[in-house]
């Protein structure tokens, strides 16, 4: 049936959203495992502001998908199409992204899940 004009704009965007290299960093760590707004601030070396700003673009293109857990937010990817392509570009996904878990253990963070005493049984959706 082949590509009308209308997907070929679509698809043309969501590779456009790839193609920045922080929201691509983002969506690594999304692939993974929902994570908070905090933690991505430490993986990026960005100030909030400019994480929520990408987030705020990659959740309106309907890449990934917003849960309040309690006051914290948490992010995850949604869109099996991008995470079938992180795959093939990226490679399989293989437990938590290495570079985030040392991040977490020295940032102060109060989330679930860097606080599991507080909320033993937080139990986020991810996107294997």
């Amino acid at each position: 049936m082949g590509f009308v004009l209308s997907n070929y704009k679509e698809l043309a965007a969501k590779i456009k959203l790839l193609a920045h290299p922080e929201r691509l960093r983002i969506l690594d760590v999304l692939r993974r495992e929902a994570e908070c707004v905090c933690h991505l601030e430490a993986f990026l070396d960005k100030p909030q502001p400019y994480v929520s700003q990408q987030l705020r673009v990659l959740r309106e293109a309907g890449l990934i998908q917003d849960e309040k857990v309690g006051l914290n937010v948490y992010y995850r990817l949604v869109d099996n199409q991008v995470a079938h392509w992180l795959a093939e570009i990226l490679g399989p996904v293989e437990g938590e992204h290495p570079e985030l878990l040392p991040l977490k253990q020295l940032i102060s963070c109060e989330c679930p899940k860097c606080e599991p005493t507080e909320v033993p049984d937080l139990e986020l959706e991810s996107h294997n």
